[in-house]
């Protein structure tokens, strides 16, 4: 089963996705996306590496090419997050790319590690509820992460947005509370 989970930043997406891992077989793999490029990036990992101590999760880095990432072996694997991941793609060490090509990586991307899993759950952030004016080409980010969601949303079984801590479903239907 796949689940994709959006919300706004701070939303309390991150936990709500690992109340989800919870309940599913082990192992249970964390794939960090985010880059440590800077010292609010390594107290944000560092945040979420204390948010998961002692939940039974094994970590793997992959912070672009989702796609070649292998599994050590078949499990439950939380995807945190597909915003990083968009934002690694695009403005990658190597130059800017194509957003039809980013937006093909991270789908494929998933879908390699769907072949690979028992469940998956993909956290990413709402980022479309902003204004219109943007500085750069943060408005190819934009299309591109948008573009990912209505993607990975049609093949997703479960849908959901997290405010405040609260999950929403769109589609499928949520754990019993």
């Amino acid at each position: 089963m796949t689940t994709l989970v959006i919300g706004g930043a701070a939303s309390g997406k991150s936990a709500y996705a690992e109340t989800l891992m919870a309940d599913l077989a082990p192992p249970r793999w964390y794939i960090a996306t985010l880059r440590p490029w800077d010292g609010e990036c390594r107290a944000r990992i560092e945040k979420h590496r204390l948010a998961r101590a002692g939940k039974g999760f094994e970590t793997l880095e992959c912070s672009h090419d989702l796609a070649v990432l292998r599994l050590p072996r078949q499990g439950s694997a939380l995807l945190e997050c597909l915003g990083n991941l968009a934002a690694n793609e695009l403005y990658s060490a190597a130059g800017a790319r194509w957003e039809e090509a980013v937006l093909e990586a991270l789908v494929s991307g998933v879908e390699a590690l769907e072949a690979q899993c028992d469940d998956l759950v993909i956290v990413s952030n709402e980022v479309c509820l902003g204004g219109a004016d943007y500085a750069g080409n943060t408005d190819a980010y934009l299309r591109v992460l948008a573009a990912a969601h209505r993607a990975l949303a049609r093949r997703a079984d479960r849908v959901c947005e997290v405010c405040a801590g609260q999950a929403v479903y769109y589609k499928g239907k949520g754990p019993e509370t």
